[in-house]
C-alpha cells in the first residue's frame, strides 16, 4: 500500500497573492534605491520605469522557479532546502542581471549608469537573495500559523464532541431506560433520534458541516430533551424556506448553544420557558438568533459555568477562522432573557 507524500515545507508561492508580494517587494526594492541618496546620480522616469521592469521580471522568473521546484525542495531538510532556495534565486538574477546589463551595453544605453559587469549582476544577485530570503520567511512562518490556527480550531471541534459525548449519553440512556416500560414507542423515537444525534456530532470524517445539519443535530439535540423537560421546555423555529441550507459551517456551531439555553436557562427555571431560533438572510449575510428566558447570571447561586463561556469562545474562535472578520457573534443576558447571534457571510 503506498503512503501518502508528506505536505511540502516549502511555502506555496503558487498563488496570486504570493505573486503579487513578491513583486510589490520588487518594487520596493526599486523605490528605496531612487530615494535614497546616490552620489549625486538623478534617477530619470525612463530610468526608474526600466528598472521596474527589470525588478518585476526578476521577481517572477524567481517566484516561477521556487513554484517549479517547490517539491522538489522540500525533500531537503529546511536549512538546506532553503539556503538551495536562496542560492537559485541568486543565479537567477546572475543570469538575468547578466543579459540585461549586456543587452543595454549593446544598445548603448545609460540604464547601468556606469556600473561593472560584475558590480551590477552580484549586486542584483545579493539583493535579490535577500530579498527572497526575508520572503519566504515570512511566508514559512505564515503557512506553520495557519496550520497551527487550523490544527488549534480541530482540536476544540474534537473536544466539543468529547464533551457531549458521555454526559448526554449517560442522561439519554437513563432516560430511554424510564421509558421503555412505560411508553415503548416514545422509547423507539429518542434511540432513532440519539442515533441520528451522535451519527450527525460525530460526522463521517473531517471538514464542515451545513447550515442544514446543523439544524438537524440541533433538532434531535431538542427532541430527546423535550423528553426529559417535558412541557416545561417549549421550541419556536423560524427558517424561511429560501435559506442557503447548503452554506458551509464549522461542525458543532448551533447544538452547543442550543445546550446552552437548555441546561443554564430553561432547566433552572420552574416553569421552563420557549427557545426561540430564529434564522434569515439578507445581503449576503446568514443570521442565526437563539434566544431564551435565563436566571439573572450576576447571581451567584445562578451564576454561569466556565463551560458555557468556554463553548462561546470556542465557537467564536472557530467562526473567525473559518469566515475571517466578517463572521460575527455576540451574547449577552438582559431582562430576562439570554441572547446569542452569529452573522456569517454567505458563500
Amino acid at each position: 500500500m503506498s503512503t501518502p507524500a508528506a505536505t511540502p515545507w516549502m511555502p506555496e508561492l503558487c498563488r496570486l497573492p504570493r505573486l503579487a508580494a513578491m513583486c510589490g517587494l520588487a518594487l520596493l526594492v526599486v523605490v528605496v534605491l531612487a530615494l535614497a541618496p546616490d552620489d549625486g546620480r538623478h534617477w530619470s522616469l525612463g530610468r526608474l520605469l526600466s528598472a521596474s521592469g527589470f525588478a518585476l521580471w526578476l521577481a517572477l522568473a524567481v517566484t516561477v522557479a521556487l513554484c517549479a521546484l517547490r517539491r522538489l525542495l522540500s525533500t531537503l531538510p529546511p536549512l538546506p532546502g532553503s539556503l538551495a532556495a536562496i542560492a537559485l534565486a541568486a543565479v537567477i538574477a546572475v543570469i538575468g542581471a547578466g543579459i540585461i546589463h549586456a543587452l543595454y551595453a549593446a544598445l548603448g544605453d545609460d540604464f547601468a549608469n556606469g556600473i561593472g559587469f560584475w558590480r551590477f549582476t552580484l549586486g542584483s544577485a545579493a539583493t535579490t537573495a535577500l530579498i527572497s530570503a526575508v520572503a519566504l520567511r515570512y511566508f514559512y512562518v505564515s503557512d506553520r500559523w495557519a496550520a497551527q490556527v487550523q490544527a488549534q480550531a480541530r482540536a476544540e471541534a474534537d473536544a466539543l464532541q468529547a464533551r457531549i459525548r458521555p454526559h448526554f449519553l449517560f442522561n439519554s440512556m437513563n432516560l430511554i431506560a424510564s421509558l421503555v416500560r412505560r411508553d415503548a414507542v416514545v422509547a423507539e423515537r429518542a434511540v432513532l433520534d440519539l442515533s441520528d444525534l451522535f451519527r450527525a456530532a460525530l460526522g463521517a470524517g473531517e471538514g464542515d458541516s451545513t447550515l442544514h445539519e446543523e439544524c438537524e443535530l440541533a433538532e434531535r439535540y431538542l427532541s430527546i430533551e423535550s423528553l426529559r423537560l417535558g412541557e416545561r421546555l417549549q421550541v419556536r423555529w423560524q427558517r424561511p424556506a429560501e435559506l442557503p441550507w447548503q452554506q458551509p459551517m464549522p461542525r458543532l456551531v448551533l447544538q452547543p448553544l442550543v445546550e446552552n439555553a437548555v441546561l443554564h436557562g430553561i432547566s433552572r427555571l420552574p416553569e421552563g420557558g420557549l427557545i426561540e431560533l430564529e434564522l434569515a438572510c439578507a445581503d449576503g449575510v446568514l443570521q442565526i438568533l437563539i434566544r431564551n428566558p435565563a436566571p439573572d447570571p450576576s447571581a451567584p447561586a445562578l451564576s454561569l459555568s466556565r463551560g458555557t463561556g468556554h463553548a462561546l469562545h470556542n465557537i467564536a474562535h472557530r467562526l473567525a477562522w473559518r469566515f475571517g472578520p466578517a463572521a460575527r457573534m455576540t451574547a449577552g443576558w438582559s431582562g430576562g432573557y439570554y441572547e446569542c447571534c452569529i452573522a456569517i457571510p454567505v458563500r
